[in-house]
């Protein structure tokens, strides 16, 4: 299991810097200037060693003489200039690092979001249908959020910590093997102690990652059913369950944060310690001439040089440990199952005249339970196709396969004569309109929402739609017109006004086939009868899917198809169908008692 877990860490890890590869010249930019960095962070205090035995012997010399002692550029001024030019560019060195690695970070932010943002356009229905908006959401904002900031802050300070450590030991021995072998002692209890922590931190990052999502997906999914939340009295037990994820989020954070946390004061306490028995050893060297104060100085420099990034490190090591998490989550997102590609070479229908047809189709959620077993029938162009049945009896399901929502299991379905599986998805798309049960309204004017099928549309065009659905009258009602900006899901119309916008935008795009999924169930009586005069007009010439429960609606049907348990039971026109006297009629006549 942790072979496992050390295996999916390396390969998270080496994906991850795969996305990089279009950075190389920033990149390079970081790497020359963290070695730049390192190399005089090592420098400057060997040099200040010189400088401070050089002032040291020169304040001694002024005592011993009875003079003066004063600085000139001959005398201490050139090495203190120095010294002071070396500080400066160390800090210029640290500062282009820090923005060139905020870039490099941020853009791999935006990549990966890109990458999301076109997954996300390649994943079939059945994803969606499985996970929460709020989860998908957490990945692509606090995980991808969580990767960045680990590239600008952690990954930074551990390449930095690596370099500076290794040539900051270096000197240290060189100074004194004793002395360097004292610290290591107290920072190898300090790095055993990181280990360990670091280890149990990956679990606790990517449970708290998925605490995160999950409380998200809760909040999102009872914002979107307030109304509902509120209508049967249930705020008290939607609290209780957000509060129920919140208090889970909050103890897996807390779990995560303290280990984070908890080692660093530890840790500086050993670090301490070093220091104590360092010093009391150092100062007997100094009395007995074996080291000077100007490598007294330089030695505890470079210990808190290495001291500090090997006490930081299992913050680091837990930041590493949280990214690495998120973007696991990220890639677990990016490598889903997708749509089947579009055929390489694509079958093309031009001014399509609207035949459809279902050939022995079979079709499942999952393969091994058939939802439905050998459909077949047939809409010519122009005519109209009622989809009848109880609920769940797969009226949704059938339109969803003629749109390619979802892929057949086995038969096919045919426009015009060409197999839907052997046409590019957007080809086949534009040749159908969909008005949904529920209603989709983007932030936006009025006009846009209706011109979302056509955005090249004129406005004399968007206008002639929504009179032709009846809402040509209400948007001039409003403060401006068509150019009134509609935001936070349209809430300040009705539903009914809502879903007469998605008719119009049906009409504006003119396509040879249309879907309406209980389109008019929104709107009152007399809106409904003068919006089916005018779908009449809307249809003629053009084949037409309707899927209705109010079978008022759908008695002059050219074909009616009552299904029942996913599959077609009984098709034919009205007054067929009530003659049979079967599961239509007894449906039909239970509605008009």
């Amino acid at each position: 299991m942790k072979q496992t877990t050390r295996k999916a860490g390396r390969s998270t890890v080496v994906r991850l810097f795969s996305q990089l590869g279009g950075q190389r010249v920033r990149l390079t930019v970081v790497a020359v200037s963290i070695v730049i960095y390192v190399g005089l962070s090592i420098y400057n205090p060997m040099y200040s060693a010189q400088v401070i035995d050089h002032l040291w012997q020169s304040i001694q010399a002024a005592w011993n003489n009875n003079t003066p002692f004063s600085i000139t550029w001959t005398n201490m001024g050139r090495e203190l200039t120095q010294l002071s030019v070396q500080y400066f560019f160390t800090w210029i060195f640290y500062y282009l690092q820090s923005y060139l690695m905020a870039n490099v970070a941020e853009t791999l932010n935006l990549n990966l979001r890109n990458q999301i943002a076109r997954k996300l356009n390649r994943l079939p229905l059945r994803f969606f249908d499985q996970n929460k908006a709020g989860e998908i959401l957490s990945r692509v904002t606090s995980d991808l959020d969580k990767i960045a900031e680990v590239l600008q802050t952690g990954l930074l300070k551990m390449l930095v910590a690596i370099g500076t450590v290794i040539g900051s030991l270096i000197v240290m021995f060189y100074y004194s093997v004793s002395l360097t072998c004292i610290f290591l002692v107290f920072m190898l209890a300090s790095m055993w102690i990181t280990r360990i922590v670091a280890r149990k931190n990956l679990r606790c990052a990517v449970e708290r990652q998925e605490t995160i999502g999950e409380l998200t997906g809760i909040v999102e999914e009872y914002y979107n059913g307030r109304d509902v939340i509120k209508a049967y009295n249930h705020e008290q037990e939607s609290e209780t369950q957000v509060a129920a994820a919140a208090e889970k989020n909050r103890a897996a954070n807390q779990k995560a944060d303290f280990l984070t946390n908890c080692v660093n004061p530890l840790i500086r306490l050993l670090t301490r310690l070093a220091h104590v028995v360092i010093a009391i050893i150092a100062g007997r060297a100094m009395l007995a001439g074996s080291m000077t104060v100007g490598v007294v100085q330089a030695f505890f420099q470079y210990i808190n040089q290495t001291a500090e990034p090997l006490t930081e490190a299992s913050f680091m090591l837990n930041s590493l440990q949280s990214a690495l998490a998120s973007a696991r989550r990220t890639f677990e997102l990016l490598d889903d199952e997708e749509e089947i590609p579009d055929p390489v070479h694509p079958a093309r229908l031009e001014h399509a005249k609207g035949k459809i047809a279902f050939s022995h189709v079979s079709f499942g959620y999952n393969p091994g339970q058939l939802l439905m077993q050998d459909i077949s029938f047939e809409a010519q162009p122009g005519q109209k196709i009622a989809v009848v049945g109880s609920t769940g009896a797969g009226k949704t399901t059938l339109v969803n396969l003629l749109m390619r929502f979802y892929e057949v299991n086995a038969g096919k379905i045919t426009l015009d004569g060409v197999n839907a599986a052997e046409m590019p998805r957007a080809g086949l798309r534009e040749n159908f309109g969909m008005v949904l049960q529920d209603t989709w309204l983007f932030s936006g004017t009025v006009a846009e929402n209706i011109a979302y099928g056509r955005p090249d549309a004129t406005r004399e065009e968007i206008m002639a739609a929504a009179r032709a659905a009846k809402v040509d009258y209400f948007i001039r009602t409003m403060p401006q017109g068509y150019d009134t900006l509609l935001d936070n899901e349209a809430a300040n119309l009705s539903a009914g006004q809502r879903q007469l916008l998605t008719i119009a935008r049906v009409f504006l795009c003119d396509p040879p086939v249309v879907i309406l999924d209980e389109a008019t169930s929104s709107v009152d009586t007399r809106t409904e009868l003068e919006i089916g005069k005018a779908m009449k007009q809307l249809m003629h010439g053009r084949t037409s899917f309707v899927i209705a429960h109010r079978l008022s609606t759908i008695r002059d049907a050219d074909t009616i198809l009552f299904m029942e348990h996913g599959n077609i039971i009984e098709q034919g026109n009205h007054q067929q169908l009530l003659e049979k006297k079967g599961a239509y009629a007894a449906l039909y006549y239970s509605q008009f008692e």
